[in-house]
């Protein structure tokens, strides 16, 4: 598909006000997304567990309106947030082409997530995913044209895509894949959902997130991902996502769960080593985020078990483990783990499906 698929040409101008409200989990990258093109276009491709609990929670209620421009309030945990109205704003600019709708109503956008906003869990992929959604059903709402399951998902992967690459992977589950690339079906425009035969052995993951610092992120992902265009070490490491992605799948085909170890924690250091490497360099880890790691690493060596780690941009770590592993890896999160976390918190997390309309659209 293109870009020219995905523009709305007719819809209706009947409709007064309505209301949608959509909820979107966060997804964790196995293979790591770090670099883009103009237009939210991925450097390398990626594939991420899509989570369950983690997730963004969105209403978007619209009024017919008058006037030529965007207008739109943002409430978010029950506040008015002016701060996210600049990345609301750039992310109408750039979907006004396929959705030109969206300057004949005023939108009332109320959200919340079940995890810390701007902490490294992906906020904006959740976020800009339950938006786009959201959108998605109002087009349906206004367009003359039927429009099936298969095209909505693609488009509202498009859509999110434009406000934060990575929210592409939100909109379904249990695997996403996003970039082109050689090993799978795949798009640079959309996230490709996993169709493959998944192993016994990689069904119903789990993910417990240690919250490390549950602040803001000193560097921004949008900063980072600009640091890639003149990093010395970004080819070969284009390359290297390449061959992760590739050879990742055969191993949640063949069940092989020492690989898939190996390469996830490989993915998650690379990922921080771009950034200590670039300039101006910079380090999201903290010395708890090092503890945590050696201490997993440890307790595989004692125990024989499969647990691992992987993390985002960001000083959280994602602990994964089989779902067969719960009660031994949670107990040992208890003893020795949760020390290193901001106040003790952590969030137990699984893959999950996907995004989930929770309301119908009313007239």
């Amino acid at each position: 598909m293109t870009e020219q698929d995905f523009t709305l040409t007719s819809y209706t101008s009947n409709v007064e006000n309505g209301s949608v409200k959509w909820e979107s989990p966060s997804n964790i990258a196995l293979v790591k997304y770090w670099g883009k093109r103009e237009n939210q276009i991925p450097e390398n491709p990626s594939i991420s567990f899509t989570l369950s609990n983690c997730k963004t929670i969105t209403e978007v209620t619209y009024t017919k309106k008058e006037g030529d421009n965007f207008s739109f309030d943002v409430i978010f945990e029950g506040q008015i947030n002016e701060a996210f109205k600049p990345k609301i704003q750039t992310f109408f600019e750039r979907i006004e082409a396929y959705v030109p709708f969206l300057r004949d109503f005023h939108f009332k956008i109320e959200t919340s997530n079940t995890f810390p906003h701007s902490s490294g869990i992906a906020s904006s992929a959740s976020g800009m995913s339950a938006l786009a959604l959201c959108l998605m059903s109002i087009e349906c709402s206004l367009s003359e044209l039927e429009v099936n399951e298969s095209y909505f998902n693609k488009k509202a992967s498009f859509l999110a895509r434009l406000g934060s690459g990575s929210a592409c992977r939100s909109v379904e589950g249990e695997l996403v894949v996003w970039g082109n690339n050689k090993s799978t079906e795949s798009s640079d425009l959309f996230g490709v959902k996993f169709t493959e035969d998944i192993h016994p052995n990689f069904k119903d993951y789990q993910d417990a997130i240690l919250l490390v610092d549950k602040g803001e992120k000193q560097v921004s992902s949008t900063v980072g991902h600009k640091l890639m265009f003149s990093h010395p070490f970004a080819e070969k490491r284009f390359e290297q996502a390449h061959e992760h992605l590739a050879e990742l799948k055969d191993v949640l085909i063949s069940g092989n769960q020492k690989r898939f170890i190996e390469i996830v924690e490989s993915e998650a250091l690379t990922l921080h080593a771009m950034m200590m490497t670039s300039m101006p360099y910079f380090i999201l880890m903290k010395p708890n985020t090092l503890e945590i790691i050696n201490k997993i690493w440890q307790f595989r060596v004692e125990t024989g078990s499969n647990i691992c780690f992987t993390l985002d941009a960001g000083a959280n770590v994602h602990v994964l483990f089989p779902k067969a592993e719960a009660d031994k890896v949670y107990e040992f999160i208890k003893t020795e783990l949760v020390a290193y976390c901001q106040n003790g918190h952590y969030i137990c997390d699984t893959v999950g499906k996907g995004a989930k309309k929770l309301a119908h659209i009313s007239d």
